[in-house]
């Protein structure tokens, strides 16, 4: 599934491409992914001009001059390409929705799986439309820090990955960036969440926002469908520390000298969790 920096890195490349343009076409070619496509949404796109685009949590917003937003989530598999001007395509199997700007480029929405979502809703309201209205705080955003997330986790019986993974706690942090928060912070992911406090839970935000920083500039990480807006992979799943490398040496306990693989993998609520059995407490 694509995650924060996944998204993120699309948006960077929608941007140039969308960005105060205007919308002269669109198509979807089903009638819902997860859930139906809007009704009339041709008519509500086309003549609209494209002023931003920006990202709450895992959804794209596409901000348009009368007032409403595209919105367009991933899913588990979706993905967005940008068609260049006189660039020849031809529709795939699992093209869903295709938007056409003014000055010839268009992007098409791919999704196999079809667990991703298109929809419009009004701008002044999307901080109480059902998809937004539970959402905690952005993670690169100054609204998080360690006091707002000790304040979520107070009282929280449940592990510490699994709280991260709860997007009431802290949004679009996802399972492999938590795993690896957590290994650079020095946390046992089944540690009960309310426990984590004081300087750890400091340390743990620095931690958050470092791995999707540098997750981001590396492209996101590139497992099995994931692309970039232009095609291109992330590749930053060759900096995995313990993600997906069960059996290995952590690079902590290489450099202490250790021989002896470190990494183990669990599961919890039917996610892997991937954690340094020997550094993490």
């Amino acid at each position: 599934m694509p995650e924060l920096p996944e998204v993120e890195t699309v948006i960077r490349g929608l941007k140039p491409h969308l960005e105060g343009g205007e919308i002269v076409d669109a198509k979807n070619y089903r009638k819902d992914l997860r859930i139906p496509f809007p009704k009339n949404l041709k008519k509500s796109l086309t003549g609209q001009k494209i002023l931003n685009i920006t990202r709450r949590a895992k959804y794209i917003l596409v901000h348009l001059s009368g007032g409403n937003i595209l919105v367009i989530h991933l899913g588990m598999s979706g993905r967005v390409t940008v068609i260049s001007k006189n660039e020849e395509y031809d529709l795939q199997k699992h093209d869903h929705f295709m938007m056409a700007m003014k000055d010839g480029v268009s992007i098409v929405y791919n999704d196999p799986r079809r667990f991703g979502m298109i929809f419009l809703v009004e701008e002044d309201k999307i901080q109480d439309h059902k998809a937004f209205s539970h959402l905690g705080p952005e993670p690169l955003g100054n609204e998080f820090s360690g006091s707002i997330l000790a304040e979520r986790l107070k009282n929280k019986k449940t592990s510490i990955k699994q709280a991260l993974l709860d997007q009431r706690v802290v949004v679009g942090v996802g399972n492999i960036y938590a795993s690896e928060a957590l290994y650079q912070a020095g946390i046992n992911p089944t540690k009960r969440a309310e426990l984590v406090k004081g300087e750890k839970i400091e340390l743990l935000v620095r931690c958050i926002r470092d791995v999707l920083n540098r997750a981001i500039k590396a492209g996101g990480s590139t497992l099995k469908d994931y692309r970039s807006a232009d095609g291109e992979l992330g590749y930053f799943q060759h900096s995995f520390k313990v993600y997906d490398r069960a059996n290995e040496l952590c690079p902590k306990c290489k450099k202490a000298g250790v021989t002896k693989p470190c990494i183990k993998k669990i599961v919890q609520s039917g996610r892997s969790t991937y954690y340094c059995a020997k550094t993490q407490r």
